[in-house]
């Protein structure tokens, strides 16, 4: 099963009714890109659940030790400043960009792009449709974004106005001068 996208575009839903909307119909994951269009996230199954929730665990363990911002998972849904509303399946933003985000908005989805994404492909998932999205939070802000590839345990680094790195099975990855001092460890995510 892949994503299913409906042009949308002449309902031109604004982000309280595309909120509403997701409330509306918690059982399902949207998107919106940017020209407007409703992606329905496709399920990603067990496997590629605990796998995310690993990611999450390693990635809160650091926040929590080193105290320089706030870990999301992909429940959260970030306004892109193209219009776009993505919910990346994990991200981190530092608390100095927390801290200008209106209290109500945080209630909600914020208008801001995280500084760190990760996206975990699932079988359900497109290569080409999630490098497409890791380009446009690379243009949008991110400045580190890792793209986790299972099946073919490769990873692809996003980094701002750098070329795409990919490694091939590598058992740890940094966040370098983003998260400082943080090391996935990817024995439990193969």
């Amino acid at each position: 099963m892949t994503n299913l996208t409906i042009d949308c575009q002449s309902l031109e839903l604004n982000d309280e009714q595309f909120y509403q909307l997701c409330l509306n119909n918690r059982n399902l994951r949207f998107e919106l890109n940017h020209k407007g269009d409703l992606v329905i996230m496709s399920p990603v199954g067990d496997i590629s659940s605990n796998r995310n929730g690993r990611l999450i665990q390693q990635l809160l363990n650091w926040s929590d030790q080193n105290k320089t911002g706030i870990v999301f998972d992909s429940s959260a849904g970030f306004i892109l400043p193209n219009g776009a509303t993505r919910s990346p399946d994990a991200s981190w933003i530092p608390l100095t960009k927390w801290h200008q985000i209106p209290d109500q908005e945080k209630e909600k989805f914020s208008h801001i792009c995280p500084d760190f994404v990760i996206e975990l492909m699932s079988p359900s998932d497109n290569l080409k449709d999630t490098q497409t999205k890791m380009k446009e939070y690379q243009e949008n802000g991110t400045k580190l974004g890792w793209l986790i590839n299972r099946k073919d345990k490769k990873v692809e680094i996003y980094r701002q106005n750098q070329v795409i790195e990919i490694l091939d099975n590598p058992n740890i990855l940094s966040g370098e001068n983003i998260l400082v001092d943080f090391e996935l460890n990817l024995e439990m995510i193969w």
